[in-house]
């Protein structure tokens, strides 16, 4: 099926590159712009309860407390001081004054002098945002916010002395991305000539090592292209920079790595460069095209998720694996065709390095392997077991440490609001309860169930305090509570910021800040809010009729988390039904598809397993600058490894097992298309293999912790299914069976005692 068009690109060599390289310089520029166009802010499509209460937060409030930011201030003063008190008054001007800000007040100023540094030194604004601020993800008022306070500060004449962080979920979420997108490069900067190091040592010459790295940069640079037209129909995550350039140097280099092999050993057989790259084309570019297609069926799969974050991942992850697939098929093999015997240049280098890629060691493995495939499957069955068991214990969350970067200024903003105990003011769970139409949340009939739901949270050892109009004045009883808004014209007018923050206008939406303990960890909070929903789940006494719901930061990620693990089975379900059908239909076997499909489960599996050991437990923890175990998984990340792994993974079993049926179709014999299929795509797939686990490896010492799990869960997967999978159980299972690895294709017939093939 690749004869034609193999024909055509070999033929027309020069124009395939020249276009190529137009086409690199095209998107270039974009690529270069990539990051103006992405979400700075997360998003999810689904209609969930904590999305429903922001937006009925912002329907009734004018100036709604949906989203806010601290402004944190530290002086070296008291803040009771005319100095302190005259700094404060100007950044709350000039946060008034930008475009985004509602209003901004001072927790002191409605009663909430507690929120002081123990020295006294150290206090907060609070600045909410408008509903429009949050509407476009792509657009971060956070960098113009910090600009603005900082020319307020610098214009003071005695604001030396003064520090102020801006934090706050917008401002941490800014941050966390931001971060990210810093790393990718610096990760890119690491992992580069790391990957030319290894390529030079497996290929033995400078210029075909430098192949595969242009393969790779070039696919980034388009998909990165592409991404920004994409970012004008859907919104497209920040973090599609660190996978599209995960993937996109791990595939672009890996596909590259087989083409060029294939290629030399086409030339060590005699053929003119033209007729090698013809041949490369027709039987490792078939290969290619296979793996390619495995792994954009697991990028295809995220796309269905319901999270902005994991539904753009999907769609970079299919353009820079469509646009891999694309150079590694036609780029490079005219590019071969046109170098020829150059590749090996220089010849100075070959010789010393010709020890390290010989196939020797490997022919005496496959031998080993070949005569004792039950021993071998038993070893790395127990090993894949044991590495697997963890996983058993994974507990899915947002992590309790290290899930803010602390060197990012929102990180030490917030440690500033811990220190002082208030931390707790900007993470709350946030309960909005809506009454039926033309019911008042002050009246004498909703009030005890307001007083009702306000004590049952509040008994949660969890829970600080709880704000709200039940709880304005401390220790009140219903019937005090009662007499206490008899006149509640008067007492709205006495506490006038309290109630355009807590009682809509109409008074029939009120709001319920569940302010959690500094001691409660991230993980701690969406347990809190799942208890707190727990609670009106329940029901309460007086509060009949009435449509109650919880949002914030946790509660939103409890959605988040339900949605994706109740799409998960579906989306595991897609991939390795898709993926055994390609599968199939490439080799015409049904043994071929289930076996690896089930050995590609326990590669991830045991990927989860060594996840949960080093971050969750914290085993080895600190070698990845984590202060401790994080104590649970994001839940993101057993969604994406499994994504973009089960792909990958794949890779090698197309590899090794195209190799094996070449040899098979030619033969017929099993045993000996295995071993030599194995020890001629051994150390290939090895060489690949390294490079992703350097690429994915770099990753998993970022700063942001969501990038750190998933670098190292791919990076984990990757190493076991290189070693444990491929080079143990694969080839191992494939002696077992002997000729029903082929079947339906070639029927096995009856073997004769002693005849394995």
């Amino acid at each position: 099926m690749f004869a034609l068009p193999a024909a055509s690109l070999i033929r027309r060599r020069g124009w395939v590159v020249a276009a190529w390289a137009a086409l690199a310089l095209l998107f270039a520029p974009r690529a270069c712009r990539v990051q103006q166009v992405l979400a700075l802010r997360g998003g999810g499509r689904e209609s969930t309860e904590s999305n429903r209460a922001t937006e009925l937060l912002k329907e009734a409030f004018p100036t709604p407390f949906a989203d806010y930011v601290a402004i944190v201030v530290h002086g070296p003063v008291r803040w009771t001081n005319q100095r302190f008190e005259t700094v404060l008054d100007t950044l709350k001007a000039a946060a008034e004054r930008r475009p985004y800000v509602s209003q901004v007040i001072s927790l002191r100023s409605i009663g909430e002098s507690t929120y002081v540094s123990r020295d006294r030194r150290t206090t907060f604004l609070i600045a909410a945002l408008t509903p429009e601020s949050t509407r476009d993800l792509s657009a971060s008022f956070v960098p113009d916010l910090r600009t603005a306070i900082r020319d307020a500060l610098v214009g003071m004449p005695e604001s030396d002395g003064f520090d102020v962080k801006v934090t706050g979920f917008p401002a941490l979420d800014h941050d966390v991305r931001t971060i990210s997108a810093e790393d990718t490069e610096r990760s890119e900067q690491r992992a580069l000539p790391l990957t030319l190091a290894v390529l030079i040592v497996a290929f033995g010459a400078l210029v075909a090592a430098t192949l595969p790295v242009i393969v790779g940069v070039l696919a980034i640079t388009i998909a990165l292209g592409l991404v920004t037209i994409a970012a004008h129909y859907l919104p497209m995550s920040v973090f599609v920079l660190n996978i599209t350039t995960m993937v996109g140097l791990g595939v672009g280099i890996d596909y590259s790595l087989l083409i060029v092999t294939r290629f030399r050993e086409e030339l060590n057989r005699g053929l003119a460069p033209a007729d090698a790259a013809l041949r490369t084309v027709e039987t490792a570019g078939s290969a290619v095209v296979t793996s390619g297609l495995t792994v954009v069926v697991g990028f295809a799969a995220l796309v269905t998720t319901p999270l902005s974050d994991t539904r753009s991942v999907g769609v970079g992850g299919l353009l820079v694996v469509a646009v891999a697939v694309l150079l590694a098929t036609t780029f490079l093999p005219a590019a071969l065709a046109i170098l020829g015997r150059n590749i090996d240049r220089p010849k100075w280098l070959a010789r010393p390095l010709a020890r390290f890629h010989a196939p020797t060691g490997w022919e005496r493995w496959a031998r080993w392997l070949g005569h004792r495939p039950w021993r071998a499957v038993a070893i790395g069955g127990a090993a894949i077991a044991l590495l697997t068991f963890p996983a058993t214990q994974i507990r899915l969350g947002l992590p309790a440490t290290n899930w803010f970067p602390p060197e990012s200024e929102s990180g030490q903003g917030l440690q500033a609001l811990r220190e002082m105990g208030a931390s707790g003011v900007i993470q709350p769970v946030r309960v909005v309860v809506q009454l039926p139409e033309g019911e008042s949340a002050l009246s004498g009939r909703r009030l005890p169930g307001l007083k009702a739901l306000t004590d049952s949270i509040r008994k949660d050892p969890r829970v600080r305090e709880v704000r709200g109009i039940a709880s304005i004045k401390p220790n009140m009883s219903t019937l005090q509570l009662a007499i206490y808004y008899s006149d509640a014209g008067d007492v709205r007018a006495k506490n006038a910021k309290f109630f355009d923050a807590y009682l809509s206008a109409d008074e029939r939406v009120t709001l319920l800040d569940v302010v959690p303990a500094d001691t409660v960890s991230l993980t701690g909070l969406m347990e809190l809010a799942q208890r707190v929903r727990a609670v009106v789940k329940h029901g309460v006494r007086g509060l009949a009729g009435a449509e109650i719901l919880a949002t914030g930061f946790a509660a939103s990620n409890v959605d988040t988390q339900h949605d994706l693990m109740t799409r998960f089975p579906g989306t595991v379900a897609l991939v390795l039904g898709i993926t055994a059908i390609m599968l199939f239909a490439a080799f015409r076997s049904l043994l071929v598809p289930v076996k690896a499909v089930l050995l590609n489960i326990l590669s991830v599996g045991a990927a989860f397993g060594l996840t949960v050991l080093v971050f969750q437990h914290g085993y080895g923890a600190g070698v990845f600058g984590l202060e401790g175990p994080t104590q649970a998984i994001w839940a993101v990340v057993p969604v994406l490894v499994f994504a973009i792994v089960f792909g990958l993974s794949m890779d090698y079993e197309v590899f090794l097992l195209t190799r094996v049926k070449e040899v098979f179709d030619k033969t017929g014999r099993n045993d000996h298309a295995t071993m030599e299929g194995l020890s001629a795509t051994a150390s290939t797939i090895t060489s690949a293999a390294l490079i992703m686990i350097l690429v994915f490896g770099t990753f998993a010492f970022a700063r942001v912790l969501a990038v750190q799990l998933i670098g190292f869960g791919l990076a984990a997967a990757v190493l076991l299914d290189a070693t444990l999978i491929r080079m143990v159980l694969v080839p191992a299972i494939m002696h077992i069976a002997g000729r029903w690895n082929w079947w339906p294709g070639v029927r096995a017939p009856k073997l004769e005692p002693g005849n394995s093939d």
